[in-house]
């Protein structure tokens, strides 16, 4: 890894916002998820939360960019499941719905740890979503629409976050992410050949130094370069 890429991938990680993320209710159009990990990825968040109605897609390519690389996708069935979750984190769930109760999604507070729910496409956030929020949130529209496109909202709402929390400093401070967080990404995204070669043979990650280097013992070097049915001899 590059000292380059080193100092590019802590200035991210220290910029990540543990308290603030996205949930998608099924959401499956390709391009409509790659777009909302896309943002995410852009804004600093480190998870995003997807409820899968039917068959579970995989976000990657084309509009992503690679951002799927760097945002942690957690999968559910159900939508209680997630939201109770994201509850028991301390989070303010927010969904957009035009209800009598909805406020401007400028007017909340974002510094707040904050989940907000992405509806599906057609038919937006279901009764179950509606339920277990928080608070009702508003995009206000004065065309012919009453509606944007899930990944613009999601874009527009998150970036009046970041707006928020950079005015507050807290992009300011190195973030909450564990060191075992903060290695995995170092050397998945710093040593990426590597990496695969440790998921292929079932390998554990090892430590990454203060120069973005790889420190691991001799016999974890050997087994890198070893096939796993070698293993054996170095284990005896």
């Amino acid at each position: 890894m590059t000292p380059e890429r080193h100092k590019r991938i802590l200035d991210m990680l220290n910029k990540r916002q543990v308290d603030l993320t996205v949930c998608m209710e099924g959401v499956h159009k390709p391009h409509n998820l790659a777009a909302v990990v896309r943002t995410c990825d852009a804004i600093g968040v480190n998870d995003v939360h997807a409820v899968w109605k039917n068959e579970r897609m995989r976000v990657g390519g084309g509009t992503a960019l690679g951002s799927q690389n760097w945002v942690n996708l957690h999968n559910y069935t159900s939508t209680k499941e997630a939201l109770s979750r994201l509850k028991e984190q301390g989070m303010q769930i927010l969904v957009t719905n035009l209800s009598d109760t909805a406020v401007d999604f400028r007017d909340i507070d974002y510094t707040k740890p904050t989940a907000i729910i992405l509806g599906q496409e057609k038919f937006g956030a279901s009764d179950e979503a509606l339920a277990m929020a928080d608070q009702d949130i508003i995009i206000p529209m004065v065309g012919m629409v009453q509606s944007l496109n899930v990944s613009v909202a999601c874009a527009v709402t998150l970036y009046e976050a970041q707006r928020q929390r950079q005015a507050a400093g807290m992009y300011d401070t190195p973030s909450q992410l564990s060191q075992e967080q903060r290695n995995k990404v170092l050397f998945e995204g710093g040593h990426p050949i590597f990496a695969q070669a440790c998921q292929r043979k079932g390998l554990p990650y090892p430590q990454i130094d203060a120069d973005g280097q790889i420190v691991a013992s001799e016999q974890w070097w050997q087994k890198m370069q070893m096939n796993k049915e070698a293993w054996q001899d170095l284990d005896d």
